[in-house]
């Protein structure tokens, strides 16, 4: 029997960094080059199965300090050890020149669990 993978979802916050930036270097600038490697770098591991992405920049403005968070990623994983490497992707992914890495500019949590089905071992009334 193999064991079902993690759901998991990735909430991705933009910290005030971000909107410290000059205006005309957001949306074409490094930052976000670098945002795109990072979100093309946890779809590409080993054991992670893409569903699907979120983006509340039209109805949150300012940065995100907790839920609600900016966006989100949701992914089938296979183990917490890709998680993990998946939320490193932020320390080690390189912005501009690669002095300064992604987390400057964004944080991640992953909230991991399961897919919303009815479990076996529950007794449904009725």
């Amino acid at each position: 029997m193999s064991t079902p993978p993690l759901r998991v979802l990735f909430c991705i916050g933009i910290n005030q960094n971000f909107f410290d930036l000059p205006a005309g270097g957001i949306t074409a600038g490094h930052v976000w080059q670098a945002f795109v490697s990072m979100m093309d770098g946890i779809k590409a591991l080993p054991g992670v199965d893409f569903i699907g992405d979120m983006d509340d920049d039209a109805h949150m403005v300012g940065p995100s300090e907790g839920w609600p968070w900016t966006c989100y990623l949701l992914a089938d994983v296979d183990t917490q050890e890709t998680v993990k490497a998946a939320c490193n992707l932020f320390r080690t992914t390189p912005v501009g020149d690669g002095e300064v890495k992604l987390w400057r500019f964004a944080k991640v949590e992953a909230r991991i669990g399961r897919a919303l089905t009815v479990r076996e071992d529950v007794e449904l009334p009725g």
